[in-house]
């Protein structure tokens, strides 16, 4: 019965607002956990997903491009070739509606709201990798092998990787043209992108970039953008600095040769210098370079047309200023998702740390210890706990009584600086603290060690203090050799060490 485009039309309509109507009934139950939260997040998308196609259908209807609904108003209104007729026009469609009901004598009238009120209950399907559990952490391990592929200095740890993924500016930029480091960045923006539109559904990234590449293209124009300022780039043109291996390290064109030829074709195409010949001609030709400027090299090293052979030799192409472009846009983008999910990434560095810390057999119990909770939850997804209070969780996942509540203190709040400014809620749990991991690596950090001395102690400065003092108070008890260690000539006399090693060099022993 829907056949017609005001029917279409009115239909959508109704759809739009009852989806609407869904949303926010939706949006006004608290989730109870951070996989409710995704599951109501990703419903939510989906349903504005809907409006949205549904909308775009109906602004198709009302452009009428083709007229067809301008005629289907005028077929409504009598309006024929032969002139005006409502009466004709009327037992047609009631002729219509009857063959309908004829052929379909079964149909009855179908409750849409029982199908709209079912997607309120869907969990829709979210992937996700064991190691991001749900969206808590981040999974970087393939990003970190090929960071560490890039060979820019000694392999890191996969701890140290999470603390400078997001901070781009600290490569060199002459190994930035690289296209291995190329392909890292578009990876690594790939994967940030996917994660969060997996774990923020509802936040808008197109408008988010685009406000990011407007403040990119003026902090370029302005030439403040870090890391890509002019040091090394005059009116738009890049220097030698371009290459992608720093020539400071090798000596001699035989060490030069160590690099590869491919490497060496890279960086030869990225100072315009031909990269062709034997290993042995390209390593003599960037090797040439070391000592002397571009602009003051043979023509003959350069590709034809390049920007070693114009006058203002050393002059980049507008081709590796786009690239050099794009690697810094790249960059903004990570920058600003970094800071969407700083969140998630000082929980997984939280959780790498820790599981450095544990042993097996406390990993596997902890890791039985999730699985269990996990099971819980799923359990007593339905079951909603009136907990006004905000009171922790008892064994049983019920709130605890509010005398014993209050009995532990536990709406005490102790923040400890050297954990990085971690809460943590009742006198009990900040006495054991001390001698947790998150502390007990606060305090290798600082080069401290974490021992009772320094119980009650959540400030930096103040264990650096006492720190300094203990040092100093232990170098007075401290042995010393020079003066305490004895020795004794032929005639039986006693001296330290310092006054016999005197005398025996001045022979008088």
């Amino acid at each position: 019965m829907s056949s017609t485009l005001l029917e279409m039309t009115r239909a959508s309509h109704e759809e739009v607002e009852r989806l609407e109507r869904l949303i926010v009934k939706d949006l006004q139950n608290e989730p109870a956990n951070n996989k409710d939260r995704l599951f109501q997040s990703h419903r939510v998308r989906n349903m504005i997903d809907n409006i949205i196609t549904t909308t775009e259908k109906l602004v198709e209807i009302y452009e009428d491009k083709d007229n067809a609904r301008r005629d289907e108003i005028a077929a409504l209104g009598g309006q024929t070739a032969m002139g005006t007729n409502v009466f004709s026009a009327f037992y047609d469609r009631l002729k219509e509606i009857r063959e309908y009901h004829r052929r379909h004598p079964a149909a009855r009238v179908v409750d849409a709201n029982e199908d709209y009120e079912a997607m309120l209950k869907e969990e829709p399907v979210i992937e996700f990798t064991g190691e991001e559990a749900f969206g808590k952490y981040l999974d970087m391990h393939e990003l970190y092998n090929q960071y560490n592929n890039l060979k820019f200095e000694k392999p890191i740890e996969y701890s140290t990787y999470l603390d400078i993924f997001s901070q781009p500016n600290i490569v060199p930029r002459k190994l930035k043209f690289s296209r291995q480091y190329r392909e890292y960045m578009e990876n690594l923006l790939e994967y940030l992108v996917y994660f969060f539109q997996r774990t923020e559904p509802l936040q808008d990234l197109d408008r988010i970039f685009s406000k990011v590449t407007t403040e990119f293209e003026e902090q370029w124009e302005n030439d403040t953008v870090q890391g890509w300022e002019k040091t090394s780039r005059e009116n738009g043109h890049l220097s030698a600095d371009h290459t992608v291996i720093d020539l400071d390290f090798y000596s001699t064109v035989e060490e030069l040769k160590e690099v590869g030829p491919e490497k060496l074709k890279e960086a030869l195409a990225a100072l315009g210098l031909k990269s062709g010949g034997t290993l042995q001609q390209r390593a003599e030709r960037l090797f040439l370079t070391k000592d002397t400027p571009l602009e003051k090299l043979d023509k003959k090293h350069f590709v034809k047309g390049s920007r070693g052979s114009e006058p203002n030799g050393g002059a980049a192409t507008s081709k590796e200023v786009d690239n050099s472009k794009e690697i810094a846009l790249m960059e903004a983008k990570i920058n600003k998702l970094c800071d969407l999910l700083d969140e998630t990434i000082v929980r997984t560095k939280e959780n790498v740390v820790k599981k450095q810390a544990l042993t097996y057999d406390e990993m596997e119990a902890e890791r039985e210890e999730e699985e269990t909770q996990a099971d819980t939850e799923s359990d007593d997804d339905e079951q909603q706990i009136y907990n006004p209070l905000k009171l922790p969780m008892g064994w049983d996942g019920k709130p605890i009584p509010y005398w014993l509540y209050k009995l532990h203190g536990l709406g005490q709040e102790f923040k400890c600086e050297i954990c990085g400014n971690y809460s943590y809620w009742g006198r009990r749990a900040f006495e054991r603290h001390f001698k947790e991991w998150r502390h007990q690596h606060g305090m290798r950090c600082l080069g401290i060690p974490n021992t009772k001395n320094f119980n009650e102690i959540t400030s930096i400065k103040e264990a650096q203090e006492l720190w300094k003092r203990i040092q100093e108070r232990q170098g007075v008890n401290k042995w010393r050799p020079d003066l305490e260690e004895e020795y004794e000539d032929k005639e039986g006399n006693i001296y330290n060490r310092k006054t016999y090693t005197d005398l025996q060099r001045q022979g008088l022993i």
